[in-house]
């Protein structure tokens, strides 16, 4: 169990396949890896507990940095934490592997919220706010041969986000995918996601995606 105050994203499916993918990376004491929108620190805790030698958190929200200091140290990990925009504070340091899991669902407006729990998934009217940053901002974070993790919807467009990191010179595929019952968001927003075309009438099952790129 992962400690979390409130309004700090719970760890669910996707958090699972992507902690699955980034299981399966060679990581050693010399490893460095960056989690971008890192929520509780799941992911980071999952690197460091594998061997990474150097792990960096990142959020936006000063709870779950908070929340990741906690389970850093429960855990015994040295896991730097930094409250902050996505890269703006990683700029001059590379890594070995980036992995993501940023807010990615469709919202009414595209006005991002800074502040409360839907800044947990609420990603502007594509669902993309975050995943079009994070596509043009974390290849330059690499080291040759790294590595960049991201997870997503099948809502907020898979093929956007592979022609994207493409176009960064990226080597990319599709390491695994998962298909969920819809949350109580979605839920609430059926008929939205309908009228757009993004989902058939009577779609209960949303398409989790986690993409794999190395440089």
């Amino acid at each position: 169990m992962l400690l979390r105050l409130p309004g700090v994203y719970r760890p669910q499916h996707d958090t699972q396949l992507l902690a699955g993918v980034l299981a399966a990376e060679p990581l050693g004491p010399h490893s460095r890896v960056l989690d971008l929108c890192a929520g509780t620190g799941a992911l980071s805790v999952a690197a460091a507990a594998a061997g990474a030698g150097r792990v960096t958190a990142v959020d936006v929200s000063r709870r779950a940095a908070i929340s990741i200091r906690l389970n850093a140290l429960a855990r015994g990990h040295r896991i730097r934490v930094i409250h902050g925009d996505l890269t703006e504070h990683v700029r001059e340091d590379r890594f070995d592997l980036v992995v993501s899991n940023p807010p990615y669902v469709p919202a009414p407006v595209d006005t991002v919220p800074d502040r409360g729990p839907a800044r947990a998934w609420d990603a502007g009217k594509n669902g993309r706010a975050l995943l079009d940053r994070i596509c043009l901002q974390a290849p330059d974070l690499l080291v040759d041969g790294g590595v960049l993790l991201l997870a997503q919807s099948g809502l907020s467009g898979v093929e956007k986000t592979l022609t994207m990191l493409e176009e960064q010179n990226m080597t990319v595929d599709v390491a695994a995918t998962a298909e969920i019952p819809f949350g109580p968001v979605l839920v609430e927003r059926r008929e939205m996601l309908e009228r757009r075309g993004l989902i058939e009438a009577g779609q209960t099952l949303e398409e989790i995606v986690v993409i794999r790129a190395v440089k």
